[in-house]
């Protein structure tokens, strides 16, 4: 049986839902981001306990394929933004479109309709809390960043940086006590 998980978006969170399923007395087969694999069906009431257990740690069972999709949408985004970093060799679109054989248009409107943003500006904030975690690390240049986020130029980089933010990313970096926001509250 598989359990698709809302708000999985990182290793941790990984480590955080298998420690719960194994406290209940499951083993998960598989956990991924947004999927839970268990080799036996659940009852209603073994489902209830999962989805009680995962919501006091802060994720959720999702039910409908809608909810579902876009889950998927926001996973496929974390991943690509915060650790395949420049493996895209397409666009957006057409990358979201082939892993989830649902025409992008279509995509986007869900997306839109549930979330209240588009896949455009989620993709942006994923990439602007990356370029905040790259510059507060302060191990690369901008110039670094901006090539392995796959920015055309420092200045584009620069311009959605401030757009976001309000700062300049030097600006951002000097200002070290500036918050930065959990993947799952982007």
């Amino acid at each position: 049986m598989k359990l698709h998980i809302k708000n999985m978006v990182c290793s941790r969170c990984k480590m955080v839902v298998k420690a719960e399923m194994e406290r209940l007395g499951y083993t998960p087969r598989v956990v991924e981001l947004g999927e839970v694999v268990l080799d036996n069906e659940l009852t209603d009431t073994e489902k209830l306990n999962i989805e009680e257990a995962l919501q006091r740690v802060g994720f959720s069972i999702i039910d409908d394929k809608k909810s579902r999709l876009i889950e998927k949408i926001k996973n496929l985004i974390i991943e690509l933004v915060h650790r395949q970093n420049d493996e895209i060799k397409t666009n957006l679109s057409d990358y979201l479109s082939s892993l989830l054989n649902h025409d992008y248009n279509y995509l986007t409107q869900l997306f839109s309709e549930v979330e209240g943003t588009t896949i455009e500006k989620y993709y942006i904030a994923q990439k602007i809390e990356k370029v905040k975690e790259l510059l507060v690390y302060d191990e690369l240049t901008l110039s670094e960043i901006a090539l392995q986020l796959n920015y055309s130029s420092v200045a584009h980089l620069s311009n959605q940086f401030k757009k976001v933010t309000g700062l300049t990313p030097t600006h951002f970096k000097n200002i070290r006590d500036q918050k930065r926001k959990s993947l799952d509250e982007v």
